[in-house]
């Protein structure tokens, strides 16, 4: 039976909005990420078939299949195809699933999924404009609902009995889970080393900063003046990109490759568009239940720290271990790049199971329009 294996995974720092990584075009970004894949993998470039990448503001730098571009400014044979995918946040999460896809019906031997997005070049909301993305008949269905992620974020906070308190004391210990990896060099084999145009070399994440409850606790809110969601306790906007090379075990043996592990299940889960983040809780029960694993059997989950709510709801409802959610920190305190999040995500769920020689992953997001991608890696 064919499989689907994840046998190198990489990723670039992820820089701040602004920050080291802004001076860098995204295809340059991903073409970089692709380059240092490749050579750490030790494959010639012209095995692999096509590369699928996620990208939410399709637009600008960020146009004309993003994903193609980068391939060829990699330099890899003309041969090798791209194509780009936007499923919101967890867009780079759903090309590791079409991968997976491709790789157990015949369709690949050989594939890289992954994603970019450069938020200080293309700022969130550029591809919107001054359209109305959502049409007359989707008005009528969710009439005087307004779509937005931080109000989303306050319901979830009002809905689970979630306090600022809480929030914050999430977010700080984000921030001092990633000081930790950090300074421990946790995240050095997953990251290729960025140079810049101006020969500055960016080797580690930059969102990473020391807070405390107190000092997060006089930030105003940002949604709601009676609310809890700050830019204290939300996930950064930020650049970055990440790849990971996948194959079938066949295929790996024959090309003298090592897999880490293997996309054990991949489902998609749908809820409210309007709350529009609760969907990772979903997601991650019909995940465990196609899987047929018990959420003790997972050692490690990985879910996107959107806004400190998120994960704190879905932790009250799956009923999780909290020492294995997010144990290197999240995009609160590492950033969230939107298309590259669900692969860089996946990068260090991966390297972090390897290091700790921990059998099941867990990894989900949530995405807007109401939609979350579950995945399960097991450690081969």
């Amino acid at each position: 039976m064919r499989d689907a294996v994840i046998v190198e995974a990489v990723r670039t720092p992820v820089g701040k909005r602004n920050g080291g990584l802004s001076g860098v075009h995204p295809v340059d970004l991903s073409a970089h990420v692709l380059t240092s894949l490749a050579e750490r993998a030790g494959i010639d470039p012209a095995q692999i078939e096509d590369v699928i990448w996620g990208c939410v503001s399709q637009v600008g730098e960020q146009t004309f299949d993003i994903a193609r571009t980068a391939a060829l400014a990699a330099g890899w044979p003309e041969t090798v195809t791209g194509v780009t995918v936007d499923r919101q946040c967890g867009s780079s999460q759903q090309s590791v699933h079409f991968a997976a896809a491709g790789l157990v019906s015949g369709q690949y031997d050989v594939v890289v999924a992954g994603g970019v997005e450069s938020m200080s070049r293309v700022p969130m909301g550029t591809a919107r404009q001054d359209a109305d993305p959502f049409g007359s008949r989707f008005a009528e269905r969710y009439a005087g609902a307004k779509i937005n992620q931080g109000l989303g974020a306050e319901t979830i906070a009002e809905r689970w009995g979630l306090s600022r308190q809480q929030c914050d004391e999430f977010s700080v210990a984000s921030h001092e889970k990633a000081a930790a990896a950090r300074a421990e060099g946790r995240f050095d084999a997953q990251i290729a080393p960025v140079t810049t145009p101006d020969g500055t070399v960016v080797s580690q994440d930059e969102g990473i900063r020391e807070s405390t409850v107190e000092k997060l606790g006089t930030l105003k809110t940002a949604f709601r003046e009676d609310g809890v969601i700050t830019a204290g306790n939300s996930s950064q906007i930020s650049d970055g990109s990440a790849a990971l090379l996948m194959t079938t075990s066949e295929k790996a043996a024959e090309l003298g490759l090592t897999p880490i592990a293997r996309v054990h299940t991949a489902v998609l889960a749908g809820s409210d568009p309007v709350v529009m983040l609760t969907a990772p809780i979903p997601a991650t029960q019909k995940a465990l239940a196609k899987s047929g694993l018990s959420i003790d059997q997972i050692g490690a989950f990985e879910v996107n720290e959107a806004f400190a709510p998120v994960p704190l709801a879905w932790l009250a409802d799956i009923g999780a271990d909290a020492k294995a959610l997010n144990p290197n920190g999240g995009a609160i305190a590492l950033g969230h790049p939107l298309g590259g999040s669900g692969a860089r995500i996946m990068t260090t769920l991966v390297h972090h199971m390897r290091d700790n020689g921990i059998r099941y992953g867990l990894q989900t997001m949530c995405e807007g329009g109401g939609q979350a991608n579950a995945t399960i890696l097991e450690l081969l």
